[in-house]
């Protein structure tokens, strides 16, 4: 007992130690004044207030020291502090800010000044941002995220208390976690982190989300990048977008004049804030912003509104207005259930550069140090410099207490007892065998999966089943699966059955191996162009059976690997017995006059002839994918690549058909891929993709092996862009076994040219307007044009996109409607 009164003792005397200037900040009625700007003067050394006006400020040394509280709406206060021992206690009471207005008369038609103010803002705006173009810092962040009306159970899946995040009445914090890292920092987006400690509530073992990367919300940029690029109130061509007010002026406490604008949207749906932006009178320069967007803005429909604040520090030593604080709100809801979220973020220390060294910003973005995990109260007390809450400080302790409980091997396994009790009912419906502590669980998939259930002419009504076991390791990164599936077709009367296996070495490289093998229908389109899902449908109802398959018996070894970075690469061994399938069945839910046709997508009205003939091949595959100017950022457990959307990527493979039951089987074939993106400003994404290919040696090569594309003859669109498909092209008319190309283009304008629209833009519908081509040898190039509208909906639920498409091949070929129906995609 005495053991652990002394260490409780000494917790609480190395959070007050470390503590050195402390107190609280309250307004003349003794209300609290959350995210208080708290900093030693003349110095970058500053920290902010917690949601209860609570303070903690670091200084290394004793002696005298005036220290400024900064708070919008509120007088900015300087208290001397001569501090002799610490902690130092300075409790601090701010009065409301005195505005004052010019006594101009404002005429009718006469411009308000606050336009005035922007444009000088405008015009001012690169050289206050080159002030702060180069610099190294403190950084901390902390990111919180609450949950209310959370079920129990949802859409029949168990919910529960998240382990321990949520209350009996579904309440509580889903997530807590702060970070304090360095920072080097060039404009536009060039950054260096090292991320000294890094704390997850009820995870000693994870690391923090709240990392430097993305927290550059720069209001000097014409577009502020939040998902979506929204249009800063101080744009070059901000004042198409918003309408301003000055509502008051102040002085700060360098007797600087401040103006206080009110932001006001021009137009409601398009991608603006509103709130208040404060500028520096004479020198024009950012004192602070508060401003929110709302969730359709931004086109994240479940998203409510966001709110984001930034406090300016000005030191007279260099004669620079440094940002100090951030601040992100937000709030989200669906189903009834709410989520609301903050992050807060502190910059101190400030060094301003000149110019820093080469080879100061690599790749490497950030850099998790080795037991950032792992720091105790003592070092977050001397370090964080923004108070825990109450509820923070509760939720810290009991989580923690919980995983300490649910990580032991009695728990986890009197757990497991529960779950893993068999019932004779779940051989029908599957069952689940888990070893929580050692992190591995086997699986059934039970024969009353109806997700698996399909229908096709080859196996008329047909299901899945099969087995599964997994076993993972986070802190090495290893990840085991093994799978098999056994497959049966009623009308075909026959049973399929595969399987695989999967090995994982690490999250470094992400080495890994696989192999598979068994028997399995294959569309003769390895791409699989018509879900399973959707061709049941298609066939049923309107007796169009566009799937065509084969039979495949095979085996096959596998390995990927990351070689460098951005650089991947990969190589296949297969060996196959393919075979002739026929239709064996004609049923149908609705009766037309139509005839199904054929399983020979050649000769789609002749049954009795096979697109193959009986035969194996051997087939070698190699590949590589490069991603130009890729980011990662190191964990002590692996690695963790961020794609660079700058630069295009690009992808080559070669594949080698030999050892065939006969030689004109043989081929060799290489191809290649382009795919980049692009935001264009405010303006919206632009999307193309290329693909070429070239075929060696493969006259007479088996129709399985050809270059098939992807076509879509359902009308029906499950992906957010049709990047990889032709929306009007038969499946199989224009395959090849010799060259061809394939070029596909898309520009949705995310609501720049919809917004603008009165009454269209209500219905928050993006104009996305396509391109489409595929060149082969004897064949004159198949085109596409397409224009629709994306983001269609209602309410929360955006996921239908409808696009009309033209088609053309040696003259006009046709046209119809595509239905987007993204969802599809997932339930696949």
């Amino acid at each position: 007992m005495n053991k652990h009164f002394y260490l409780i003792t000494f917790l609480l005397l190395s959070a007050t130690l470390f503590a050195q200037i402390k107190g609280k900040v309250t307004d003349k009625s003794g209300q609290p004044i959350p995210f208080t700007t708290v900093i030693i003067e003349n110095t970058y050394n500053g920290t902010s207030a917690n949601e209860n006006g609570s303070y903690e400020l670091i200084v290394k040394e004793k002696g005298k020291y005036t220290v400024i509280f900064q708070s919008l709406g509120y007088k900015t206060k300087k208290v001397s502090a001569d501090i002799q021992s610490f902690p130092h206690i300075v409790d601090v009471v701010l009065e409301d800010e005195n505005y004052t207005l010019s006594e101009m008369i404002i005429k009718p038609n006469k411009e308000d000044p606050a336009y005035e103010i922007i444009r000088n803002a405008i015009k001012s705006k690169k050289s206050n941002s080159d002030k702060t173009d180069k610099f190294e810092a403190d950084f901390y962040s902390r990111g919180i995220f609450r949950a209310k009306n959370i079920p129990k159970k949802f859409l029949g899946m168990e919910i529960g208390d998240m382990n321990g995040a949520l209350d009996s009445t579904g309440n509580g914090i889903l997530y807590l976690s702060e970070t304090v890292s360095k920072i080097a920092f060039e404009k536009p987006n060039k950054i260096k982190e090292e991320i000294i400690a890094s704390k997850v509530s009820g995870n000693d073992n994870g690391f923090s989300f709240n990392t430097a990367q993305g927290t550059n919300y720069d209001f000097y940029t014409n577009y502020v990048d939040m998902g979506m690029n929204m249009v800063s109130p101080i744009a070059d061509k901000a004042l198409t977008y918003y309408k301003y007010k000055l509502e008051s002026i102040f002085t700060d406490n360098h007797n600087q004049l401040i103006n206080k604008i009110k932001v006001i949207a021009k137009r409601d749906k398009e991608p603006v804030f509103e709130g208040y932006i404060y500028i520096v009178e004479d020198t024009w320069a950012i004192y602070a912003v508060d401003l929110t967007s709302k969730g359709y803005r931004m086109q994240q429909p479940i998203l409510e509104n966001i709110t984001l604040t930034q406090s300016y520090n000005y030191n007279p030593n260099t004669r620079i207005w440094a940002k100090n604080q951030q601040t992100i709100d937000f709030l989200a809801s669906i189903f009834g259930m709410s989520f609301t979220g903050k992050f807060t973020h502190v910059f101190s220390n400030y060094v301003f550069k000149e110019q820093f060294e080469k080879k100061t910003f690599t790749n490497e973005i950030a850099k998790i140090v080795k037991d950032a995990n792992k720091k105790d109260s003592i070092y977050w007390n001397q370090s964080r410099p923004v108070p825990l809450t109450e509820e923070e400080i509760g939720d810290y302790h009991k989580k923690d207490s919980i995983q300490t409980i649910r990580k032991s091997q009695v728990y986890m396994d009197s757990l497991d007892r529960k779950g893993n009790k068999f019932k004779f009912l779940k051989l029908f419906t599957g069952y689940t065998y888990k070893d929580s502590y050692h992190n591995w669980s086997a699986s059934y998939k039970g024969v009353l999966d109806f997700t698996s259930l399909g229908y096709n002419t080859v196996q008329g009504w047909n299901f899945d089943s099969g087995f599964s076991f997994t076993k993972r390791n986070e802190d090495k990164g290893t990840y085991t699966t093994i799978n098999s599936t056994f497959n049966y077709g009623f009308s075909e009367d026959r049973l399929r059955v595969n399987g695989s296996v999967y090995h994982r070495f690490n999250t470094t490289n992400y080495a890994a191996v696989s192999a598979s093998g068994g028997s399995s229908i294959n569309q003769f389109n390895a791409s699989n162009p018509i879900s399973n899902l959707i061709n049941s449908i298609s066939t049923l109802f309107f007796k169009d059976n566009y799937a065509k398959y084969y039979n495949k018996e095979y085996i096959r070894l596998g390995y990927s690997q990351n070689v460098l970075n951005g650089i991947s690469a990969n190589g296949s061994l297969e060996y196959s017995a393919r075979k002739p399938l026929y239709n064996t069945t004609d049923y149908v839910l609705i009766k037309n006059d139509k005839e199904y046709t054929s399983n020979n997508p050649l000769l789609p009205d002749d049954n009795t002839t096979a697109a193959i003939e009986k035969h194996n091949l051997m087939k070698a595959n190699i590949g590589t994918r490069i991603r130009f100017g890729n980011k990662y950022i190191t964990r002590p457990d692996g690695k963790i690549n961020i794609p660079n959307s700058d630069y295009p990527t690009l992808s080559f493979n070669y594949e080698k058909g030999f050892a065939g039951s006969e030689d004109f089987y043989n081929y060799d074939f290489i191809s290649g891929l382009v795919d980049y993106d692009k935001t264009l400003g405010n303006k919206g994404d632009f999307a193309i993709r290329l693909k070429a290919g070239k075929f060696f040696n493969a006259d007479n090569i088996s129709f399985v092996d050809y270059k098939h594309f992807n076509g879509n003859q359902t009308h029906v669109g499950t992906t957010d862009k049709y990047l990889n498909v032709f929306n009007m092209l038969p499946y199989y008319t224009n395959s090849t076994n010799d060259a061809y190309m394939e070029t596909h283009m898309e520009h949705n304008d995310k609501g720049f040219i919809m917004n603008k629209i009165p009454l269209i833009n209500k219905l928050q519908w993006n104009l996305v307007v396509g391109f489409h081509m595929l060149n082969v040898p004897n064949f004159k190039p198949y085109q596409e044009y397409t224009v629709g509208f994306d983001n269609v909906g209602f309410g929360k639920f955006r996921l239908f996109r409808i696009d009309y498409v033209r088609s053309y091949q040696d003259g006009f070929q046709t046209d119809g409607i595509v239905f987007g129906m993204k969802f599809l995609n997932i339930l696949d």
